[in-house]
């Protein structure tokens, strides 16, 4: 019997949602949270505080192999030959330390005893995680053969090597903007560095492209009907603020009132400082709300939909022109376009578009901020400095004339 299994997730993960035990007929085993004694450790990351949960995959003794994978994985072609690897396997995507993305092991309650035994023993871990500790427990692994699956389906013994191909680094495709990996099959590709722009997140693309690929695979088999109910609410809820900011205009002048010269300053600067957090406040906003595994591209549409939708309020609250307030909502769409075009050579030339993109947006930003605080002061000065409630307005100089 055969086992693959996700961790870093609640239960198990794939593509970032959640398996469910009725609904994918899911075999999940639930164990106690293994005790990190490493969590003391100045470079301790907090997010693998559970990672040594790993180490239970040793006890599924029911099995013959268990092939372990991280959450963050995408896989190209089917990859059944990697039960018939050895006691042991894994991918060295760095020249010297092994990744614990995905590999192969041969269930052992002996193994798993010795390995608890090391832990409660403090076994030196230099990163206070599974890899770590894993890479220390089989150091010789660097000195074993490469493995390569016998065309009779049998099963190998000992530690192998396995191929680059099963754990293809994301950051080697941003480099060239295509694979470019020597040995072995191109079957399965992984997404180590920051956490903030794993695959499923739909902000990862187009910063990194191959987020898409990841999606395509969402939707063709767990497809996105969780999130759906939410993106359709959210958007009707944005275009009736649009359509409502186009039929009421409400008016500074019902805000503030004439009193002395110095209440007038702290009127003015309190209230530029508003409209400003008002504005950022409405490219922040819809970033947070949006459900954070949908689909990039309804991701993108409906953070543009939302940012249009709160700034038309704070341009008919504080009475703004619209271009300024609108010019970096063109700059996240000029940036997307950018980011997303396919027609760059490699991954340095993408990068000098984007850094070119961004060195010529830069003065357009500025002089719209600058627009924005003169259109701000000329509203403020227009609407917000009427007479107080029964206080006489002074004559024009024209009816002095009749």
């Amino acid at each position: 019997m055969h086992l693959l299994s996700w961790t870093n997730c609640p239960l198990f993960s794939l593509y970032g949602c959640c398996i469910s035990e009725e609904e994918d007929g899911a075999k999940v085993v639930r164990v106690e949270n293994m005790d990190n004694p490493y969590k003391h450790q100045d470079n301790f990351d907090k997010r693998f505080k559970l990672s040594l949960n790993k180490l239970y995959a040793w006890k599924l003794v029911d099995y013959d192999r268990v092939v372990m994978l991280d959450a963050d994985n995408l896989f190209l072609h089917k990859t059944d030959e990697l039960f018939q690897c050895g006691k042991f396997c894994a991918v060295f995507i760095n020249p010297c330390v092994f990744h614990t993305g995905l590999f192969v092991l041969q269930p052992s309650m002996e193994v798993f005893k010795d390995m608890v035994h090391e832990l409660e023993n403090g076994k030196e871990n230099p990163d206070g995680a599974d890899q770590g500790f894993i890479a220390g427990y089989f150091p010789d692994l660097l000195d074993k053969p490469m493995f390569h699956p016998p065309s009779n389906g049998t099963k190998l013994g000992g530690q192998y090597r396995l191929p680059l191909g099963y754990q293809m680094d994301a950051s080697y495709y941003y480099l060239k903007l295509r694979w470019s990996i020597p040995c072995g099959p191109n079957s399965v590709i992984t997404f180590p560095g920051a956490p903030w722009l794993k695959p499923w997140y739909w902000w990862s693309w187009p910063v990194l492209p191959l987020g898409l690929q990841w999606h395509e695979q969402r939707r063709q088999t767990l497809g996105y009907g969780a999130e759906m109910a939410v993106i359709l609410i959210q958007s009707a809820v944005y275009l009736g603020i649009i359509a409502m900011t186009r039929l009421a205009r409400p008016s500074l002048s019902k805000l503030c009132y004439r009193r002395s010269d110095k209440s007038n300053n702290l009127v003015h600067n309190s209230l530029k400082l508003v409209a400003l957090w008002c504005i950022l406040a409405a490219y922040i906003t819809p970033f947070f709300i949006i459900p954070y595994t949908v689909h990039p591209l309804l991701g993108w549409t409906l953070y543009l939909l939302g940012a249009f939708a709160l700034c038309s309020v704070v341009i008919n609250t504080f009475l703004l022109p619209m271009l300024p307030v609108l010019v970096p909502w063109l700059g996240i769409v000029g940036t997307l376009m950018v980011m997303a075009s396919p027609w760059y050579s490699n991954g340095v030339v993408r990068a000098l578009a984007v850094f070119g993109y961004a060195f010529c947006f830069a003065p357009i930003l500025w002089v719209s901020m600058v627009r924005i605080m003169v259109g701000l002061q000329l509203s403020l000065e227009r609407e917000a400095f009427m007479p107080r409630l029964g206080e006489s307005s002074p004559r024009p100089s024209w009816f002095k004339l009749y």
